[in-house]
């Protein structure tokens, strides 16, 4: 039995990756797809593997593997330096060394070209594992000097399984199991009390864009905002109690960089929820409630799913979508959000009940 045993699915990754370990690892992989569906566990278990002693590459003590992770927004050039520097020594206890890159499509383009150097011509011993939830960010260069590794989305089943581990049944095991669409990091997140008030409160202000003739574009931004505000103060927070051998001012660069990694990820999780419950609106007009995703709410959804919306939510969900990759450069979230919320006014306000 090896390290890949344990993962959930993923079964065209996990035999690339078997190949890889028993035919001798290429020098770069690209591992991609969405957050949550256990990339960064199988690139701990791939290096595990690589050097023979999965045990102490999971607690993370191996001193052959190099891990390099996003402060917040985006990855600049000084740590890939780092890494640059560290790539150029010689294994200490294996015949290889193996570097995990996680977020990588967060590198700016400075450190993008910095590494691509030695994508190019990396030293014998040396595999390096990039772990990114978006390959548009990347540039071709980086992406054609690795393997790719795909993955996708969890069965609900295995989203199911996860949640009732931890205690979840019943409709809640349903709902909850449907709204985190594959993603057993957004299933975690779920579980938080908070998050059911969030979602609550997002759900809410969807609605509100057809159904609250006194709706404003520049308040449904700021509530969205407001959120996002509170999940970077948490995040500040958690990174203040953190020690770290570090200057006082790489201190307040960590800290600041955390909470703006968190606010842009609330705004994305935001995005989703907004472009699901118009999808929502669609399938239950189609007459499939079966399929919706938001299976707790299936009275507002029969409610407000009047065929005549139908069409007019399909592209609310589209126009939502437009901007959560827009987020992938660096767009000012208020702005984006107004203009979102312009633009949804727009495509549902002639369904405004009478």
């Amino acid at each position: 039995m090896d390290s890949f045993e344990t993962l959930p699915e993923q079964d065209e990754a996990k035999r690339r990756l078997r190949a890889a370990v028993g035919e001798g690892p290429v020098h770069a992989y690209l591992f991609y797809g969405p957050r949550g569906v256990g990339k960064r566990r199988t690139a701990v278990a791939f290096a595990g593997e690589l050097l023979g002693d999965p045990d102490r590459v999971a607690r993370g003590v191996h001193p052959d593997v190099y891990v390099l992770e996003p402060l917040g927004d985006q990855i600049r050039i000084d740590p890939i330096r780092h890494l640059r520097r560290d790539l150029h020594m010689r294994p200490f206890e294996a015949d290889r060394r193996v570097y995990l890159v996680f977020g990588a499509d967060l590198m700016n383009e400075d450190a993008a070209d910095a590494l691509l150097k030695d994508l190019e011509e990396p030293p014998p011993y040396a595999v390096l594992v990039l772990v990114a939830d978006e390959l548009g960010p990347l540039p071709p260069t980086i992406r054609s000097r690795c393997q790719q590794v795909p993955f996708r989305r969890f069965s609900q089943r295995a989203v199911k399984a996860f949640l009732a581990r931890r205690g979840v049944e019943g409709e809640r095991l349903e709902a909850l199991s449907r709204v985190a669409a594959g993603r057993l990091d957004r299933a975690e997140r779920l579980l938080d009390a908070d998050s059911e008030e969030r979602r609550a409160r997002l759900l809410e202000l969807a609605r509100s864009v057809y159904l609250d003739p006194g709706f404003e574009p520049a308040e449904a931004s700021r509530r969205v905002t407001d959120l996002a505000y509170e999940r970077a103060a948490e995040a500040r927070a958690q990174a203040e109690e953190q020690e770290e051998d570090e200057s006082a001012r790489e201190r307040e660069q960590r800290v600041r960089r955390a909470g703006r990694g968190a606010e842009r990820e609330e705004i994305l999780e935001a995005l989703d929820l907004l472009a699901g419950w118009y999808r929502d609106l669609v399938v239950v007009a189609a007459g499939a409630e079966s399929a919706v995703a938001n299976c707790d709410r299936l009275a507002e959804l029969g409610a407000d799913a009047a065929h005549e919306r139908s069409s007019a939510a399909e592209r609310a969900a589209e126009t939502v979508r437009d901007v959560w990759r827009s987020f992938e450069f660096q767009v000012q979230p208020g702005l984006a959000l107004e203009a979102l919320f312009v633009r949804l006014r727009r495509d549902l306000g002639g369904t405004l009940p009478a």
